[in-house]
């Protein structure tokens, strides 16, 4: 059974002092830099890759919608075994396979492209899962949300980046596409170096060693759920946003090079304002006012866009000031709802398996309503709902209460 706790000191009575310092931030942030550098550059690589390959545009999207849904699937199975081995070497281990399934993936073979993509994205789901534990067991609670900003911003500007020189890659090292999907493994070293000197004296998880039971999913805690919508929602609007906002805005007459560039500007802004937010949050446990008003914005953003295309660059603006505060609060909730490492551990599990799994099936029931209908509206009514729901969830998730798993 799962219960919430309104007294934050219960959570504190539930870890140990804080082990912080400088060089755990920066392993911290390579784990980071992890979490999208691999994947953003399949996308403008795609094109390249069908027409060596002779994959349909269905099997291309495959590629692009099969890690959201490992994520959705790995995702739950991370608590138990972190339970049994230790976070540390569970980390250790996934950095270790992201290398491998990164190598697998640029291999000159269509099943080592698909294999390389399951093997990679698995050991992204336990990074996605064990920061926030990482960060509840070690970071003083005042600066949770800053540190949840910085490996946000990272994470961003490493997407980009990738993103960005990925074509250029494949047009200038020998192996074309399959170099460029290989570049990510010098990122995965880094971090793996980083955290290897870590594994000395790393054991496994405190519950592990005296015998008691890990954390079980929240599955019963409405405020757990509160937690998962929340973080669902907010995956769906950018995911969404990244795979159509471009054609939306073609079809409402923008020109292609324009409609990139506001791409751009809207990830942009959200990365910016993912920046701020601790800023002007700090010392505030209570995150309704922020969570809501956020999810409040951004459908706004997407009314805009539906009503009055003509000012898209206001609706592109909303977006990102609603994207980048509901990321951030997304996964700092995953830490700050938990009593200790182990129940953040589970929390983490839950609330990424049902984001991802709403995040994979948004674009795409939203690119079929677009092909039934031809037009982007029902979509963007859609988006406008759901971001009304996203600000219920969040205000239900920024309450300054706990998920207790009673075991």
């Amino acid at each position: 059974m799962t219960a919430e706790v309104d007294t934050p000191a219960v959570a504190k009575r539930a870890i140990t002092k804080p082990e912080w310092s400088a060089g755990l931030l920066l392993a911290i942030l390579l784990v980071a830099a992890n979490l999208r550098v691999t994947l953003t550059g399949v996308g403008t690589l795609l094109p390249a890759i069908e027409h060596d390959t002779g994959l349909p545009a269905s099997a291309g999207g495959v590629l692009n919608t099969l890690p959201l849904l490992m994520f959705a699937v790995t995702s739950p199975l991370v608590g138990r075994v972190s339970h049994r081995i230790g976070s540390t070497r569970l980390l250790v281990l996934s950095l270790a396979v992201l290398a491998a399934g990164t190598v697998v993936r640029s291999l000159p073979s269509v099943a080592c492209l698909f294999a390389g993509t399951v093997l990679l994205s698995a050991a992204i789901a336990v990074g996605n899962v064990l920061l926030p534990t990482v960060i509840r067991t070690h970071v003083p609670a005042s600066r949770i949300h800053t540190v949840s900003a910085l490996y946000v911003t990272v994470m961003g500007v490493v997407a980009a980046v990738s993103s960005g020189i990925s074509v250029p890659l494949a047009g200038a090292l020998p192996g074309g596409w399959h170099s460029a999907l290989a570049w990510g493994v010098v990122v995965a070293l880094a971090a793996l170096a980083g955290w290897l000197p870590r594994l000395r004296g790393s054991r496994p998880d405190a519950g592990a060693r005296t015998g008691v039971a890990h954390a079980p999913t929240p599955w019963r805690s409405w405020l757990a759920w509160q937690v998962s919508l929340f973080m669902g929602l907010q995956s769906l609007a950018f995911y969404t946003a990244v795979a159509w906002l471009p054609s939306i805005l073609i079809g409402q007459g923008m020109s292609t090079a324009a409609a990139g560039w506001m791409l751009f500007y809207y990830q942009l802004v959200a990365l910016v304002t993912g920046m701020v937010l601790p800023l002007l949050t700090r010392g505030r446990a209570d995150q309704r006012f922020p969570a809501a008003a956020a999810s409040a914005t951004a459908a706004a953003g997407f009314a805009i866009l539906l009503l009055t295309p003509g000012i898209a660059i206001v609706g592109c603006t909303l977006l990102g000031l609603g994207s980048g505060v509901c990321l951030v609060l997304a996964l700092s909730f995953q830490s700050q709802r938990a009593t200790g490492p182990s129940e953040t551990t589970a929390l983490a599990g839950m609330a990424q398996s049902i984001g991802y799994l709403v995040a994979a099936a948004g674009p795409l029931l939203l690119g079929i309503l677009h092909d039934a209908t031809g037009s982007w509206s029902g979509a963007l009514v859609a988006l406008t709902a759901l971001s009304v729901v996203m600000v219920f969830t969040g205000y239900g998730a920024g309450r300054d209460r706990h998920v207790r798993a009673d075991v």
